[in-house]
């Protein structure tokens, strides 16, 4: 698992290919193969958020597309729309946006082929695979 700590902000896209929790801030988007990503109270994301399960404490305005679910809690703050099989709205939760998991497998074949078209293009390094969970 790994940290983005309090006093980082990052500006870009993150790929990950293990569980992220983010504490500080990261403006752009964020790409967790087969694993999960937790935007802690205080955090904040500016950009997309793909993963298989996303856990939302803090602010994020995007696009969450997660494989699994997402979970938005009380003290979250989302603006965007949500695709998931699962969704999870907390009681006292901020959300601004709309649910459609009737497209996330278009979203997901379209947040790949992104992917894939930066790795061919030399812009990040492929992550090795994980076995989903």
């Amino acid at each position: 698992m790994s940290t983005l700590g309090r006093t980082i902000r990052l500006k870009g896209e993150l790929h990950a290919a293990e569980d992220l929790t983010v504490e500080g801030q990261v403006d752009g988007s964020i790409w967790c193969q087969g694993c999960a990503v937790t935007i802690q109270r205080g955090a904040s994301v500016t950009g997309d958020v793909i993963a298989s399960d996303i856990t939302v404490f803090g602010r994020v305005d995007g696009q969450l597309v997660a494989s699994d679910v997402v979970d938005i809690r009380d003290t979250a703050a989302v603006t965007g729309s949500v695709m998931t099989p699962r969704f999870i709205l907390n009681e006292g939760a901020q959300f601004t946006g709309r649910a459609e998991p009737q497209h996330l497998e278009a979203a997901l074949r379209v947040k790949r082929f992104n992917l894939e078209r930066t790795v061919r293009n030399g812009a990040v390094s492929p992550l090795p695979a994980r076995t989903p969970r």
